[in-house]
């Protein structure tokens, strides 16, 4: 008869690691930075605050495990699908992809609520700006200069300044929606107004960049 198979420590350690995490993106969308505590977090866990710091040292260090949870793993599902520019499609075309990729995740109920919370808090606690910069925002930036570089070595746009182009790009893509949106003034933008909203942004930063279709 089969022997059955018990959880080694490992598989422990991490199923542990993730109900923290878990608990802790449920306390700080709720409650906001400054208002939750590493002892309210260990009391929702059930165990001792002692055991919570064998995992993170600190509020700070959990809170930058949060916010790199929250935006990478949606990252990666919705970026890494997306071919280079050029590739099977026009630049045009791929841009437009890139854009409503971009604005999907943007608009991700976790994204938004997030991006509330870092708000509201960073004039007290300066530090959790930073570690959101480089948890999200920072990713990317560099995602974007990826998809330019890339680019410029098959020879589909003109070689350039490929951080800035995407820099711009995700600028014109989330003007005028985004920050609406963040606010609570503008809803959930459909498929059809998302796409149509994209492909006016793409065609001016094309103007602006001189790229052909």
């Amino acid at each position: 008869m089969a022997l059955e198979s018990t959880p080694t420590e490992s598989t422990r350690s991490d199923a542990r690691r993730r109900a923290i995490l878990d608990v802790a993106k449920e306390v700080f969308l709720a409650q906001g930075y400054a208002a939750t505590s590493m002892s309210e977090i260990a009391a929702r866990l059930g165990g001792s605050k002692g055991t919570l710091y064998n995992y993170f040292r600190s509020k700070e260090e959990l809170f930058s495990a949060f916010v790199v949870d929250t935006c990478q793993g949606p990252a990666m599902e919705y970026f890494d699908p997306l071919p280079p520019i050029g590739e099977g499609r026009s630049v045009r075309e791929s841009l437009i992809a890139i854009g409503v990729t971009l604005m999907e995740f943007l608009q991700l109920e976790d994204m938004i609520a997030m991006h509330r919370v870092v708000v509201a808090e960073v004039g007290r606690f300066p530090e959790i700006g930073q570690i959101f910069y480089e948890a999200g925002p920072k990713r990317g930036e560099t995602r974007f200069t990826e998809f330019f570089e890339e680019a410029m070595e098959a020879g589909r746009v003109p070689r350039g300044d490929a951080r800035l182009m995407g820099q711009r790009l995700k600028d014109l893509v989330m003007s005028d929606v985004y920050l609406r949106r963040m606010w609570g003034v503008l809803p959930r933008l459909a498929a059809p107004a998302l796409k149509a909203h994209v492909a006016s942004s793409v065609d001016i930063f094309m103007r602006a960049f001189g790229l052909t279709p």
